[in-house]
């Protein structure tokens, strides 16, 4: 019976408290190893390293990645679910990356949209990124507690 109880609450606390991520593809950062990020060369994960956290999937390159993750995932995590830290900073917006467009900023990932001649990250860095960051975490509280 204990164990039942243990399994319900696993199940209610996934459905119901998950966090709320980018999965274009299936994938956090569609498919991109977040570990890579950190050496400054991301790389799309192969299908052999796969591991859940919080209910969802990530991909890496290579099991010491994998292995790297597993020890401290909330270091690699994408800040924002893994959407375009500028568009939750500017207007709250969900909206979707360039998984190649970048910035590693005290410590933590962030990712952008990038294409039709929109590249995100450039108007993060000219428009104050610091400015941007501190709105994005005020917005990106809202958007989960929706």
């Amino acid at each position: 019976m204990k164990n039942l109880f243990t399994i319900v609450l696993l199940i209610a606390s996934t459905t119901f408290f998950a966090q709320d991520y980018n999965l274009k593809r299936g994938y956090v950062a569609e498919g991109y190893d977040v570990v890579s990020y950190f050496d400054n060369n991301p790389k799309e994960g192969d299908k052999d390293f796969t591991t859940e956290y919080d209910g969802v999937k990530f991909k890496f390159i290579s099991k010491q990645n994998l292995e790297k993750f597993k020890k401290s995932p909330q270091k690699f995590i994408p800040q924002y679910g893994g959407y375009c830290a500028y568009a939750i900073g500017l207007k709250s917006e969900k909206v979707s990356i360039d998984p190649e467009t970048f910035e590693i900023r005290d410590g933590k990932l962030y990712l952008f949209y990038n294409s039709w001649g929109i590249n995100t990250l450039k108007l993060w860095k000219k428009e104050g990124a610091e400015k941007l960051k501190e709105k994005a975490d005020q917005n990106w509280l809202k958007i989960i507690k929706e």
